[in-house]
């Protein structure tokens, strides 16, 4: 690529998340000069309070299940005893260990790192702290934010970001939400001892997904001891001395020692002058970006969260990655959003890739659902009644797999296996013809026989 002298940098990064990461190393290979500012830890969200340490904490509720299951398969085992303070001190380490690794990459790809609050004064101009820098390009990777409902007493309340950090583990909780981090959390806390109750103002938790998933998720969620109460908002909450007093909508209360709002994020962009230079955004403060991540100013791209499209970590450094070779190595580069494997590490996981039953109607027609519930064989010794929920949604017509839905152990491993042949479009007759892993549960999506037939209604 060539280099415009009269710029400092060819691409200025603000985030130094997995997008801003990506984007600004693939940048910098192509031959780009490449600053990235950040204002807090180098990773982001994923790697510093999302995806990473919640998946470790994941992890750790699970051992509560597992000691008890090992009696069924003769492992006498003593009553297990839980420490929060050791886990939170080794997530920490682990964490750290994976920030000084991201910042070696960006330090071995030669981008310059500048810590401190970044701002655009205008479309080739940003300033972090007193000093101004320009640049050719400038890239918005800054993420998302929490955000908590404007109810008195949301500041007693905690937030994903908070949880992480809890000094410690309280005995009762309530999580109020109802997607992917609410179902998490709760799950987290509810598989560490804490009595759980989980507050959904609408329908049915993970609002989206197909329904069944939705259904059995709830069944075992509830089986585990997690309270779910839906149609329920909390509507104030105030301090009971070492407590705190949930005053809910429909007159009743809770007394909790922690509340956990999982109710939404927003887009990182308020205070980094986008409007000024001319960026326009959406009604919810996500930078509008078109198919190539680029905004309403030439010279400035987005990409992750702060772009409201899908806010998952693999996501934004595809994004991150396609703009590098659309700017840089002069191959335009658009993501494909759709059909994107996706996990909820709830207690049981979620697997899911492509349509949910309902939106495949609305596209097709016509559908051929195929699905089944079953109690693992690993529960056969230890007697535990979870059952896995699998699914296949088929277009009818050209009996493509358009969709499939898994709820259960390893739900996640599975999927992304089964994501490569539905992003390949694969019809039922070719998972038909492929052999099943015996024994495991995954072989379910490859024999499965009894069909439904679907029509949309006229």
């Amino acid at each position: 690529m060539s280099q415009d002298k009269k710029y400092d940098y060819d691409l200025f990064v603000i985030g130094a998340g997995s997008g801003g990461v990506r984007a600004s190393r693939m940048s910098a290979g192509y031959g780009a000069r490449v600053a990235i500012a950040e204002d807090y830890r180098v990773g982001g969200t994923c790697v510093i309070r999302g995806c990473v340490p919640k998946k470790l904490l994941s992890y750790a509720a699970h051992f509560h299940e597992d000691f008890e299951d090992a009696r069924g398969f003769g492992w006498t085992v003593a009553p297990p005893q839980f420490s929060w303070p050791t886990l939170i001190a080794n997530k920490d380490r682990e964490i750290a260990r994976l920030e000084a690794i991201y910042i070696k990459l960006l330090q071995g790809s030669g981008v310059e790192l500048m810590q401190g609050r970044a701002q655009v004064l205008d479309a080739h101009t940003v300033s972090v702290g007193e000093k101004q820098f320009s640049a050719a390009h400038i890239l918005l990777a800054t993420g998302g934010w929490p955000v908590k409902p404007a109810i008195p007493g949301a500041e007693l309340a905690i937030t994903s970001n908070e949880a992480f950090e809890l000094p410690e583990l309280p005995q009762r909780v309530l999580v109020v939400g109802g997607g992917y981090i609410a179902v998490e959390f709760a799950g987290i806390f509810n598989g560490l001892g804490s009595q759980v109750t989980l507050s959904y103002r609408g329908e049915e938790i993970l609002r989206g997904f197909d329904a069944d998933v939705q259904r059995h998720l709830h069944e075992e969620m509830e089986k585990k001891g997690v309270r779910i109460l839906l149609h329920h908002e909390v509507s104030a909450i105030t301090r009971a001395g070492g407590a705190l007093d949930v005053a809910c909508a429909d007159g009743t209360r809770l007394t909790v020692d922690a509340v956990m709002f999982a109710t939404g994020r927003k887009p990182n962009t308020a205070g980094l002058g986008l409007e000024g230079a001319g960026v326009r955004l959406d009604a919810g403060g996500g930078v509008l970006v078109d198919a190539h991540s680029h905004t309403s100013v030439a010279s400035i791209h987005a990409v992750g969260d702060v772009t409201n499209r899908i806010a998952l970590t693999p996501v934004a450094i595809r994004e991150g990655a396609a703009l590098a070779a659309t700017l840089f190595n002069n191959t335009p580069t658009a993501v494909d959003h759709n059909d994107i494997p996706t996990a909820v590490f709830s207690q049981p996981p979620v697997g899911t890739v492509g349509d949910g039953e309902s939106a495949a109607l609305k596209k097709y027609g016509e559908l051929d659902v195929y699905k089944t519930s079953f109690r693992a064989l690993k529960h056969t010794l230890s007697g535990r009644d979870e059952r896995t929920l699998m699914k296949l949604i088929v277009d009818a017509a050209s009996q493509r797999v358009v969709g499939a839905h898994m709820v259960g152990a390893d739900a996640p491993e599975i999927i992304q296996g089964i994501g490569i042949a539905v992003r390949a479009g694969l019809t039922k007759s070719q998972f038909d013809a492929t052999v099943g892993i015996h024994p495991t549960a995954a072989e379910e999506f490859v024999t499965l026989k009894d069909k439904l037939r679907v029509r949309a209604h006229l």
